[in-house]
Formats: structure tokens, C-alpha cells, sequence
């Protein structure tokens, strides 16, 4: 196999290669750092290389393939909002944390798999847009598109994975911040069901709303990451072997009153995501969500309270761009017993939004109203402004994280120019399986893991 090819390979293939003896870790490795070093400089997906650190685990994985956990040798890049033992969490700030006594729990269950952990990638200031940029930092580039953002905020996370930086990335979604980038960057991304996967050691992540989760070239690789860290639920490797039989499929475009309507790129993908559907069996007809008017003010007390928490418990705020501390500065502006009631009310607004999975067993919908947002666009922008330009730019994700049900990004081909596509699929209550078994299906018809942006050759 070429390098380049191999690289490409994805994680589930990585793995078996490992597990054949075809290739070692240490050269699997080895040829990820290679890459890391000639392409990172333009692309800025990492904001710590784990060199030598990583190449001794990938010789302790060569070491112990007969006697080896699903992902023995296979390197996978973390995002800067979750801890490894030894390193600094950043959370793209500049503030002064100190090292780390102890992985997150979803490292320690990486590394119990066997695992080689080869990055810590870049997140926005505060985890708080959906483009990855800081003063402290830099622009995050999508290797797609070196104008465009790879998305928000895992942003550092897609990157690495699109542009063959790592076998698959680890992220967080709060409000989108793994579909987002997923989306960005011709990925799939899964936001698990809330409870799904631990977030040890925090116990609350962005007023609950926040969980982690793979970013992937392939459906499959996804699914063994989630076999490894999930808490409970079906096996999500069987899920995507299993044809999902006939399923109805509801096309929801629809927003509340926010003065925005996806533009004719965004439902193109949407078009022709539910034509592919159609041509696999499935019955797909237009019913929208009932999003309610007031349900997207408790989403956004929520989330933005979570930019103003973690504002706080970093401190530095004078450190922060002119952006985030406005930001920081309307989430602290909320108080405890408001961010609260929007919490406490999540179960009744999960009631209306799933009474479509009466008519429907999976729910298609955009994943941006517009093309994802040029590099430095918002610059100038202050907190309200950015706040504004996110929801506009985004309003399909974060009702999901409120009401906690998983959702995933899947490639709906390429615009015109070769820019990526994306669409969402929205499940039920503990719809994973669901929605990984279908997702699986839309893969094998698209191969969407065959493309390779040019920049990352």
C-alpha cells in the first residue's frame, strides 16, 4: 500500500493491518508524524504533538498485537478540551492551566483498547463557534478549502482526520461542535445519545448539553470508537454491518422565526441525500419538526451560560479576544435559576420536537443554512454579533443537545467547485443503532471515504 493510501485507510482498517501484522504501529505512527510535520504548519489541526511519547505506545501496541484490544496500535488525535495525563487542557485560551494528574475517562478507555494517542488538536477559545480560531492559537484551515474554517469546535479534530493526520479524531458537541466540523470537512460525525459516553471528570459539560464523541472517515470507524467508550447500547460495529430495512424518512427544512432559510447549496445536499434514500427502499416525505417559539431562548440560555462557566472557572479573561469575552461575558449575564429552567424544561420540549418519530423513524435535515464561513469572517465581531452570525449560520444541532437524543452528520457529495456536503440524520431516544445501521447504508452507496482533498496529498 502506498503511504498516502495507507493513511487514508481509516481506523477500522488500520487496526486490522496492525492486528495481520501487514504493518506495525510504529509505522503506522511514524507515518502520521511524517504528514503532522509536513502539512501542519499550513493546516494547524494540532496544538501538541505527542512524538516520542506516541512512538513508545506504538511499540508497546507491535508488542502486544497477539494479545490486543480493538484498537491496538491505532493512533487517534484528542481535542483540546479533553484531558490526557501529563498535558496541559488549553480549551484554546490563553490562560495558565497545569498538567493534567489523569486521563479523561473516554482516553482511559482509548488506551485500554490499545490505542496510540498522538495529539492534542485546537479548539476556539472557550469551545465557544463554530470556526476554529484564536488570537493565542491561530486559524485552523480545512483541507478542502484552505480559505474556509474545517468548523467548530472541533475544528482541530477534522482537520487531522480529513487531511490524514491520524486514523480518527475525538471530539465534543455541545451544540453541533462534532456534526459541524464532521460536516466541513467530508466526515461523519455521531453525537451520541446524552449519558451515552462519560465525561469524567466533569460531571455537568456546558450545563449538560456537551458530550463526546469520534469524527470519522468511515461509519464503521465510528462505531468501534463508541464500542470502546460507550456506556451500554447496542454494539454500534454490529449496527453498521446490518442493513436497516425500510425505513420512513421525514425531510425537515423548516426553522423558526430567526430570518433565515437554508440556501439552495444546503438543500441540494438535502435533495440528493433523500434521493439516494429513496433509491435504497426507503419511504421519504416532507414533515417538519415542531420547533416551538420559545424552545431555541432556553438553547441558547444553556449554551451560552456554558461559554460564561467556562470563562470563569479558566479565568484570564483579560487574556480572551474581544469575541470571547463578550461572549463570556452574556453567558455570565444568565442567571443560575434561568439556565436551570431551561434545563429542567429540556424533557418537555423533547416531547413536542419527537412526536415526528410517530410518522417517522429517522428525520433528514440540513446541517447549514450556507456554505461554513470563510477563515477570519467573524473577525470584528463582538459577542453579540458572533452569537447572532452562529445561529444563522447553524440552527439545525443544538436542539438535540438540549433534548440529548443522538444525531450525526453524514457527506452528501460536493458542490460544484469540489467543496464537501453534508446532511443530518436525527434519531429517536437511544436511536443510535438506527442511525448508525442507516448511515452505513448511505456510505456503502456514496463511498464517500474514497475523496481526498488535494491539499493533504
Amino acid at each position: 500500500m502506498e503511504p498516502a493510501d495507507l493513511a487514508f485507510a481509516g481506523l477500522t482498517r488500520h487496526a486490522e493491518l496492525i492486528a495481520a501484522g501487514e504493518v506495525s504501529s510504529r509505522e503506522l505512527t511514524e507515518l502520521f508524524l511524517g504528514r503532522i510535520a509536513r502539512l501542519d504548519p499550513l493546516l494547524n489541526a494540532f496544538r501538541v504533538v505527542l512524538g516520542e511519547r506516541a512512538l513508545a505506545e506504538a511499540d508497546a501496541a507491535d508488542a502486544r498485537r497477539g494479545d490486543a484490544g480493538p484498537l491496538n496500535g491505532v493512533p487517534i488525535a484528542i481535542k483540546d478540551d479533553i484531558h490526557i495525563a501529563g498535558e496541559r487542557t488549553a480549551y484554546g485560551c490563553d490562560a495558565d492551566p497545569q498538567p493534567q494528574p489523569a486521563d479523561s475517562e473516554v482516553v482511559a478507555r482509548l488506551r485500554a483498547a490499545g490505542a496510540v494517542i498522538i495529539g492534542k488538536t485546537h479548539v476556539p477559545e472557550l469551545m465557544a463557534t463554530p470556526f476554529t480560531e484564536s488570537p493565542t492559537f491561530g486559524v485552523t484551515r480545512n483541507p478542502w478549502d484552505l480559505q474556509r474554517t474545517s468548523g467548530g469546535s472541533s475544528g482541530g479534530s477534522a482537520t487531522a482526520v480529513a487531511a490524514g493526520l491520524a486514523s480518527a479524531a475525538l471530539g465534543s458537541d455541545g451544540a453541533g461542535s462534532i456534526r459541524i466540523p464532521a460536516a466541513c470537512t467530508g466526515l461523519f460525525g455521531l453525537k451520541a445519545q446524552r449519558g451515552r459516553v462519560p465525561s469524567a471528570p466533569d460531571t455537568n459539560a456546558h450545563q449538560g448539553m456537551s458530550v463526546f464523541g469520534p469524527l470519522t472517515r468511515t461509519v464503521r470507524d465510528a462505531a468501534r470508537i463508541m464500542d470502546v467508550i460507550a456506556d451500554g447500547g447496542p454494539s454500534l460495529v454490529e449496527a453498521a454491518g446490518t442493513d436497516p430495512g425500510r425505513l420512513r424518512i421525514a425531510i425537515s427544512t423548516a426553522l423558526p422565526p430567526i430570518g433565515v432559510k437554508p440556501d439552495a447549496e444546503q438543500l441540494r445536499a438535502v435533495a440528493s441525500t433523500a434521493a439516494v434514500l429513496r433509491e435504497l427502499g426507503h419511504e421519504v416525505t416532507d414533515r417538519d419538526f415542531d420547533w416551538g417559539l420559545t424552545m431555541g431562548n432556553r438553547i441558547l440560555a444553556r449554551f451560552v451560560r456554558g461559554i460564561g462557566d467556562m470563562a470563569t472557572e479558566l479565568g484570564h479573561r483579560d487574556r480572551l479576544s474581544p469575541r470571547a469575552r463578550g461572549l463570556a461575558r452574556l453567558g455570565r449575564s444568565i442567571p443560575d435559576a434561568v439556565a436551570r429552567s431551561a434545563a429542567d424544561q429540556a424533557a418537555a420540549d423533547a416531547e413536542r420536537l419527537n412526536r415526528i418519530f410517530e410518522h417517522a423513524d429517522v428525520v433528514l435535515t440540513p446541517m447549514f443554512t450556507r456554505r461554513p464561513p470563510r477563515v477570519r469572517e467573524f473577525d470584528g465581531r463582538g459577542g453579540v454579533r458572533t452569537l447572532v452570525g452562529m445561529t444563522r449560520l447553524a440552527p439545525y444541532n443544538a436542539a438535540f443537545n438540549h433534548t440529548g437524543q443522538p444525531a450525526v452528520s453524514v457527506p452528501a457529495g460536493f458542490a460544484a467547485d469540489g467543496f464537501p456536503l453534508a446532511a443530518q440524520l436525527v434519531g429517536p431516544p437511544d436511536g443510535e443503532a438506527r442511525l448508525v445501521s442507516l448511515s452505513a447504508q448511505l456510505e456503502r452507496a456514496r463511498d464517500w471515504a474514497a475523496a481526498r482533498p488535494a491539499s493533504a496529498s
